[in-house]
């Protein structure tokens, strides 16, 4: 027995000693295929080693393990992987491949005819590439699930034949492509539940196809040209939870379809054409909780039941023709999260009940009509969790109010310009420690820029431009925390939150679509300023604007400006300053737009870095300013002597006097003497 069992160990270890020399191998065809993919890339793909011949161990694949030797590629997952090249058809001989992954890459060209032909495919993900051409009329792909083409530049899909041969197909994205087909037939793809077709060209009127899809749960068809009205046939699409057709032409009313969508949760149809009141069904609906609808031309009154519509929380209704006051009942959608108003006819005053709004963090009622700014922020200072705050262009001329009690401790964005508010900066702001956006621009505020302007944290964005301030600049603005240093930096991604903005004195012309996007700026032009530009501007190093042009400010530009190394606009035109354009602001190599125009300044204009790229525009309105682009610079000559005003030589005075009366009585004598007046006999 003891024999016995020696010897099966002995067997034992010498099965392992001769599979442990051999080298497991995947299986020779996909070992070519792999090949003959790599030689058709332009890069190395990190991780694959040619002297080895086990392509299992290779970056990015994985191989079936039910079999010991000779394992079979199961995934090629190489998304993200900076390739470049085009698609080998040598692909195809990845016979039990069940996902491709290749997006976010740089591949291009056409993808061959073969690679449409994988029988196990489940997954092929080809997004974010540079892929063209169309589609071949014969696709057979039988066990596709997933299909990702977007961001490519496709332009044709055979629809109707796709498919009858990929029936099992569940989530179709082709958006942002080159798609021009009108019909593009979905209809026998009923296993269908996520389809994505925005961001290309299609147009004509809804896809009727997509009616039939029974599944489909998530429809994307905005940035498209659909026109015409929509069809009641949308309400056949039961197991609908998201549907998005903004940017289109649809006009006409919005059907009366919701209360058979029992299951949508986000609807959106902004940036259309459509008209008339809200649907019945959609301001009942008991589903949705995201609804956006703005810029249409939407009328009558904003009228929902709250009561029923429990789980509502983002609306967005700005830029239509909205009519009547800021609905009260608003205030009983104790879930609202996104309250955008924006442009309408509303009028009246922000409703009493609306501190009970709690959950609320973004609103905005600009030029809705509303008035009295005092009521509004009192009773506003009651949404706690309030992040954004815009109420621009309403209040016409009323005082800025001064209470000192208002409270808003989570505030982020306040954004109240086109006002024309009288009086100064309230002291209540300075309790804002949350601050990251101010923006009080176009209104009638006078008095000092106070220093606790400086002090806010987070503060990335200050606009008090077109208003009255006088003084100094205080100099605690060059100690903006968040634009000193790059870790205070405090931005975050928030929902689509649109503003009306302008970069022109009068004129409303900008719209944002994410205010935190806006670029780190101090726009303090358009007042009555004076007093030097600080040197200790310089250490705004996460600055990209800096606009201080229609002031009355004096001095030198400092050198140490070239310190804001992230600088883009630098304007400081239609002020008082002296001196020589600094040369170390050459330096500043993100700076595209430049401006001293109309000031007192002297010498040489810099040469070389961004300063080759500005026009002339940027330095007319300085006479004594020379370079290539103005006026021949002359040799340079010794500067006149320049004497302040204290120390002006009085011409005339007691010793100018004396020396006149004695140079006039020696001209005198010598005149007698010579014999000039008198001839000598």
């Amino acid at each position: 027995m003891v024999s016995m069992a020696f010897l099966l160990v002995v067997v034992i270890m010498f099965r392992q000693m001769i599979h442990g020399s051999q080298e497991p191998a995947c299986h020779f065809n996909d070992l070519a295929a792999l090949k003959g993919f790599s030689k058709s890339l332009e890069s190395d793909i990190g991780g694959w080693n040619w002297n080895s011949s086990n392509c299992c161990s290779f970056t990015g694949i994985t191989c079936d393990p039910s079999s010991a030797s000779n394992e079979r590629v199961v995934r090629l997952e190489l998304g993200n992987t900076r390739l470049t090249g085009t698609l080998s058809d040598a692909l195809v001989r990845l016979g039990q491949l069940r996902i491709l992954n290749l997006s976010h890459n740089s591949l291009h060209g056409t993808i061959p005819t073969n690679l449409y032909h994988f029988w196990n495919l489940e997954i092929l993900d080809l997004r974010n590439n540079y892929f063209v051409g169309s589609f071949p009329s014969v696709i057979r792909l039988p066990s596709l699930k997933y299909l990702d083409l977007s961001k490519n530049s496709f332009s044709s899909f055979p629809g109707k034949q796709f498919c009858q041969t990929s029936s099992r197909i569940r989530y179709l994205n082709l958006a942002n492509n080159l798609f021009r087909e009108a019909s593009l037939r979905l209809d026998n793809c009923t296993s269908l539940c996520f389809v994505f077709l925005n961001g290309n060209g299609l147009s004509g009127s809804f896809l009727e196809s997509l009616f039939l899809l029974q599944h489909l749960r998530v429809l994307h068809l905005q940035q498209n040209m659909f026109s015409g009205p929509l069809s009641y046939g949308i309400s056949s699409l039961s197991n609908l939870v998201e549907l998005d057709i903004s940017s289109n032409g649809f006009d006409g009313s919005l059907p009366d379809v919701f209360g058979r969508l029992r299951k949508l949760e986000s609807f959106s149809a902004s940036s259309n054409r459509l008209t008339g009141l809200l649907p019945v069904s959609l301001v009942n609906s008991a589903s949705l909780s995201r609804i956006d609808l703005h810029n249409n031309s939407l009328s009558g009154p904003i009228r929902l039941n709250c009561s029923a519509m429990t789980r509502v929380n983002w609306l967005s209704f700005s830029f239509n023709k909205f009519q009547g006051p800021v609905p009260a009942s608003l205030s009983s959608c104790r879930n609202l999260r996104n309250l955008d108003l924006t442009h309408n006819k509303l009028g009246g005053v922000v409703p009493f009940q609306f501190k009970n709004l709690q959950a609320l963090q973004f609103l905005s009622l600009a030029n809705t009509s509303i008035n009295n700014i005092s009521t509004a922020l009192e009773i506003l200072q009651h949404c706690k969790r309030l992040k954004i705050l815009a109420l621009g262009l309403n209040f016409y001329q009323e005082e800025m109010p001064s209470n000192v009690n208002l409270q808003f401790p989570r505030l982020k964005a306040l954004i109240i310009p086109f006002c024309y508010l009288r009086g100064s900066l309230p002291i209540w702001l300075s309790n804002c420690k949350m601050l990251q956006m101010l923006d009080l621009s176009l209104n009638s505020l006078g008095g000092s820029i106070p220093c606790w302007v400086g002090k806010f944290k987070y503060l990335f964005y200050l606009d008090l431009s077109n208003n009255s301030f006088s003084g100094e600049i205080p100099e605690s603005l060059t100690g903006l925390e968040n634009l000193v240093h790059t870790t205070a930096l405090l931005k975050e991604s928030s929902e689509h939150f649109s503003l009306v903005k302008s970069t022109e004195q009068g004129k409303r012309r900008l719209r944002y679509k994410d205010m935190w996007s806006f670029q780190p700026t101090i726009d303090l032009s358009w007042n009555k300023l004076s007093g030097p530009i600080w040197p200790s501007f310089g250490n705004l190093k996460n600055l990209h604007v800096l606009i201080l042009k229609e002031n009355n400010l004096s001095g030198t530009i400092p050198g140490s400006l070239s310190g804001m190394t992230n600088l883009e606009v630098l304007d400081l035109s239609h002020n008082s300053l002296s001196g020589e354009i600094p040369a170390s602001l050459v330096h500043l190599s993100f700076l595209s737009m430049l401006s001293v125009s109309y000031n007192r300044l002297h010498g040489d204009i810099p040469s070389g870095g961004q300063f080759l790229t500005f026009p002339e525009s940027s330095f007319e309105g300085n006479h004594a300013l020379c370079s290539t682009i103005l006026r021949p610079c002359l040799p340079k000559q010794i500067p006149p002597l320049v004497v302040s005003p204290a120390e002006n030589m009085k011409i005339v005075g007691w010793n100018f006097g004396i020396g006149a009366a004695f140079g006039f009585i020696l001209i005198v004598f010598f005149c007698f003497k010579s014999g000039w007046v008198h001839p000598r006999r």
